[in-house]
């Protein structure tokens, strides 16, 4: 057991700290190796590991695939110019790029609003002239946003894929209880943003300085495209979860047919194909294996049986309270352990469970899943998109040091938390 939690902490530590640039694969693959060499998990957990995990993590690189190239298209340019234009300032301004932000993360992961879009608004509010207390405010809005609104379908988040794929949630089914919940999360997300930055907002200004957004257009037929492949894909989604088709497959594919069409054959395009295939995050293949094996490790030493009693009574305390506590729990365990390991610590302690009634299970299932989601933002390391984000901006000459970044997470992060739960255990007794 003490062998497990040694490997396990010492192995986040290289993922957080990354000593010489060590990539985080590498340093969640060092884990996993060591903990097949001391016994233990062994190669039949790897097997087990690999299959929860496959489809969710390579779903995720061909949804920041075509991110990746539709941000060399210029479309995320494009999108940011109109909300720049249509916000000018003030609040109305904060609202739109929110609201940006979250169709943003929900269609394309939280870690494409996060990575891609971030930045984008930084260039866009420096060519409205802003100052950088409104650049600071608006960022950290859109970083926060990025993770609390990445709930309402499958793909909007590594996490949800591998909690959907773990207990068998069909997209429509996962998708007809997490959007009501994501867009009670969204607002209660902006009102407490609003609260706190709304001195430090910008106020309103000329956009006669933006460009047009067409000029941001790189690749106009990559970007015409991109329309009926994305609405495309969203359909395939839904029509063929009754059958079981890999949602990988399917993300795959639609991110080969952009590849293509940015190719143009032997052509070639605007868009430097080979760049972009360079730039997705192939690391994350061996993340994933590499740190779910070391939490299998947990699982083998009998650590997440005292997980499963807590959930075990939690159950037995009606609705709202198990969906609020089996949150909090995922969210602060997301917080100190990134959430990565917390979501697959908490899906192997609940997986278990069976209460007499079925809904509780289910309720407690999407209350880990917002836990894991919305609870990384209580500290600057409980996600990986979040330190990442952060590196982004650090090099955009936008640094948020960790300990106001903890400041602001401690007070918003719980308020969110809470009510978002709340709204889950309230709507599940609706569609049960």
């Amino acid at each position: 057991m003490l062998t497990a939690l040694l490997i396990f902490f010492a192995t986040l530590v290289l993922v957080v700290w990354r000593p010489r640039g060590l990539n985080v694969g590498w340093s969640a693959a060092l884990g996993a190796a060591v903990a097949l060499l001391t016994g233990v998990v062994n190669w039949q957990d790897v097997a087990a590991v690999w299959d929860i995990v496959w489809d969710a993590t390579f779903t995720f690189v061909a949804l920041i695939v075509i991110s990746l190239v539709l941000d060399e298209a210029g479309f995320f340019n494009w999108a940011a110019l109109h909300v720049a234009r249509w916000g000018r300032g003030g609040t109305r301004l904060f609202v739109l790029v929110l609201l940006l932000d979250a169709l943003v993360a929900a269609l394309f992961a939280n870690d494409g609003a996060a990575l891609i879009l971030t930045p984008v608004i930084v260039a866009t509010l420096r060519a409205l002239g802003v100052r950088s207390a409104a650049v600071f405010a608006l960022v950290f809005a859109t970083g926060f946003i990025a993770d609390t609104t990445s709930l309402p379908l499958v793909t909007s988040n590594l996490t949800n894929i591998i909690v959907a794929n773990y207990f068998g949630i069909t997209y429509g089914r996962y998708a007809a209880v997490m959007v009501p919940v994501d867009v009670a999360a969204l607002g209660i997300s902006m009102l407490v943003l609003w609260l706190w930055f709304r001195r430090d907002l910008p106020e309103r200004r000329a956009v006669s300085e933006l460009a047009e957004p067409a000029s941001a257009i790189v690749d106009s037929l990559v970007f015409r495209w991109s329309f009926p492949v994305l609405a495309a894909l969203l359909v395939a989604y839904f029509v063929t979860a009754r059958y079981g088709v890999p949602i990988a497959a399917l993300t795959g594919a639609a991110a080969l047919i952009l590849l293509a069409i940015a190719a143009r054959g032997w052509r070639g395009g605007p868009i430097r194909v080979g760049r972009v295939l360079r730039d997705a995050p192939w690391h994350i293949v061996i993340f994933s294996l590499g740190m779910y094996i070391v939490v299998y490790g947990l699982r083998n030493a009998g650590l997440i049986d005292y997980l499963e009693l807590a959930y075990r009574w939690l159950a037995g305390q009606g609705v709202v309270l198990a969906s609020v506590g089996t949150g909090f729990i995922s969210g602060i365990l997301s917080a100190i352990t990134n959430n990565l390991p917390a979501v697959l610590i908490g899906a192997l302690a609940l997986h278990p469970l069976h209460p007499a009634d079925p809904a509780m299970r289910e309720t407690m299932v999407y209350a880990h899943l917002i836990g894991c989601n919305l609870g990384p933002k209580l500290t600057p390391f409980g996600s990986l998109a979040t330190l990442l984000w952060l590196h982004v901006l650090a090099r955009k000459g936008v640094v948020i040091g960790w300990g106001r970044y903890i400041r602001i997470g401690l007070v918003l992060t719980p308020v969110v938390l809470a009510v978002t739960l709340v709204v889950l255990a309230l709507w599940m007794q609706v569609v049960v």
